[in-house]
């Protein structure tokens, strides 16, 4: 497809020239250009879609990047891309060295805030508006935010803060669901038009200003119309009063699809001397119907075929494998809960909600909430189950400490897409949650390499007599080779030569890398022995006691090295006077940028290939 327009937007400015018909143009444009990156690249499709022409409105008016532009979670931000002089490179979405998915502030001026979580815009928000008041800068602070996000705590601390900042400060709620309440008879939609137009503020600021020059009487006037106003707005349009007792002033709901709406509604806006929130209507997927027909699919999707929107056909997972076997132990224990905030189809808990509905709690996007309600059903005998991303459980620490190790409570955390993810990067990778649950008394992690060993870990964890259990696991499935590993207990299996003096130590995902490097050393006449760690914490003391015997220790970790299980391996070892030479091989003290899980495990030495060559290299 020729991109006739979209091809001529270098940045912001050039889109302030188009007329209406142009915008809607340059919408259909960008559009198309998501649907061909996505299709070949995966990505966050639905939400990007519906965020069209709500982005090149904000760019119509605003003049970024002395304005401010904060996306929520990011994940909306493809057209703000496209029109922020990145169009050229967009092919490089979510690929290593290229653009991400996400906004960026080291990739361009108009990313204002690194995004990749929910919730947190309205409070970044507050802060660059009230530097900006601080510093004297006239620039404004546009905080787009989608209504799911609003099921995060962080959003209504940050309105109780925000509302009497007297800052420039306006908040889009990009509404692609359903409204904060419903819209009461065509009077109030009426009423929501007339007060998106500049000219109501226009009129209203002038009116007020003229009864206010009116001696002794005039401020009474328009205090007393003021109220009446208020009064009628409230009991047509009831759905304002929230935001407002809290001190914005509310617009809308408008529509986000109307390019002329939506200017308007921006302008007018600009000419409210307090907080504004402008409540917007979207539809997530639009413009592509088999992701306007089927959002939650096309919300993050793999590569797919644009003509009917088919995807890869998916193998099993350990996300799946994880809905499995709780549904396998649910039926005879009848006190078992399963919580998600807001992700039951990425964590494969759907089987469970659909057979056990009554003990599936989804709490939305708020995993602070979601461990310390597990707390409070473990309270009372239940045994709750949180299945939950390792970046989004980066959230919880002082409440698995204070609500669940603090109070000895059981409660089992499924802790999915451990390690590296990928494409999405830095805020996406699964590589803090050891070293800071390793911190904590009493734990135990599990991390295992296959759905057997997984399947063990839950069994393990539903009879364990330990407050709190861990269980982490990679995103996608097991790799069939780890079939070989003998089991020499359930907490961990070794594979290779027994009487080697020299040993390789791994858990999780690394452990198929590391089988096929054993293979290969022995080839080249080099003999390890590779010990397969399925519990992590505590570390198994005949684990340990089979690497104090030997010579070498190679330990090759898919996570941070500061605070990692190889630090207190090393540690232990040496506590036990270990003589041997002990290496470690773990991301050093960095954030991991996009690339695919291949290309990251041999940027970090933790394939076959950089295995082989980091133990053959000390032989």
């Amino acid at each position: 497809m020729e991109y006739k327009l979209l091809s001529c937007i270098n940045s912001p400015s050039d889109v302030k020239s188009l007329n209406t018909e142009q915008l809607e143009k340059l919408c259909f444009e960008i559009r198309q250009k998501m649907l061909s990156t996505v299709s070949k690249n995966g990505g966050h499709l639905s939400s990007n879609l519906g965020a069209v022409e709500l982005t090149v409105a904000l760019h119509k008016v605003f003049d970024s990047p002395k304005d401010s532009i904060v996306f929520d979670v990011g994940h909306q931000c493809y057209a703000h891309k496209l029109i922020t002089g990145r169009y050229s490179v967009f092919d490089t979405l979510r690929k290593k060295d290229g653009l991400s998915g996400f906004c960026r502030p080291n990739e361009s001026e108009h990313d204002i805030f690194y995004s990749g979580h929910s919730s947190t815009s309205v409070s970044a928000g507050l802060g660059i508006a009230t530097a900006n008041k601080l510093l004297d800068s006239d620039g404004y602070t546009v905080t787009v935010i989608g209504d799911g996000s609003f099921t995060g705590g962080m959003v209504y601390e940050a309105l109780n803060n925000g509302g009497r900042s007297n800052t420039k400060h306006i908040i889009i709620l990009n509404d692609n669901k359903m409204s904060i309440s419903e819209n009461v008879g065509s009077f109030s939609k009426y009423l929501a038009v007339i007060r998106s137009k500049p000219g109501y503020y226009n009129l209203k600021a002038s009116t007020e200003r003229t009864l206010n020059r009116i001696p002794n009487v005039g401020k009474k006037i328009s205090k007393k119309l003021y109220d009446l106003k208020t009064d009628i707005k409230n009991k047509l349009y009831a759905q304002s009063t929230f935001f407002e007792d809290l001190g914005y002033r509310y617009m809308g709901p408008i529509d986000g699809h109307d390019i002329s709406v939506l200017v308007d509604a921006l302008e007018a806006a600009k000419k409210v001397n307090a907080p504004v929130l402008l409540h917007v209507n979207t539809i997530k997927g639009k413009g592509y119907r088999f992701a306007e027909a089927d959002p939650s699919r096309f919300h993050g999707v793999g590569p797919f075929e644009l003509s009917t929107g088919k995807t890869q056909s998916s193998s099993d997972c350990f996300s799946d494998k994880l809905g499995e076997y709780l549904c396998k132990y649910a039926p005879e224990n009848k006190k078992m809960c399963a919580i998600t905030a807001a992700m039951g189809l990425g964590t494969g808990l759907e089987c469970f909600r659909k057979s056990f509905s009554d003990r599936f709690f989804d709490v939305g996007i708020a995993e602070e909430h979601a461990v310390t309600i597990a707390g409070g059903l473990a309270k009372k005998g239940m045994l709750p189950v949180f299945a939950v991303y390792s970046t989004f459980f980066q959230r919880c620490y002082d409440q698995v400490i204070h609500d669940i190790s603090l109070q000895k409570v059981k409660v089992i955390f499924a802790i999915d897409r451990a390690g590296f993810v990928g494409e999405d990067g830095e805020t996406h990778n699964g590589l803090m949650d050891v070293p800071f649950l390793s911190t904590i008394p009493d734990i135990i992690i599990y991390s295992p390499c296959c759905y057997r060993s997984l399947e063990a870990d839950i069994n393990n964890a539903v009879n364990a007599d330990t407050a709190a259990v861990a269980v982490r696991y990679p995103r996608g499935g097991q790799d069939g080779n780890v079939s070989v590993l003998q089991y020499d207990s359930v907490d961990f299996s070794t594979y290779g030569d027994k009487k080697a003096d020299s040993c390789i130590v791994t858990y999780g995902r690394i452990t198929s890398q590391a089988i096929r490097a054993v293979d290969r050393l022995s080839t080249a006449g080099i003999n390890v022995l590779l010990i397969s760690l399925n519990k992590i914490k505590p570390l198994p003391d005949a684990a340990v006691e089979l690497m104090f015997n030997m010579k070498k220790v190679f330990f090759f970790e898919e996570g941070m090295r500061s605070g990692g299980i190889g630090e207190k391996t090393a540690l232990c070892l040496l506590e036990r006077g270990y003589k041997g030479s002990f290496s470690l091989t773990a991301v050093d003290d960095r954030f991991v940028s996009q690339a695919t899980v291949a290309e990251l495990l041999k940027e970090y030495g933790l394939d076959t290939e950089g295995i082989v060559k980091k133990v053959s290299e000390d032989f």
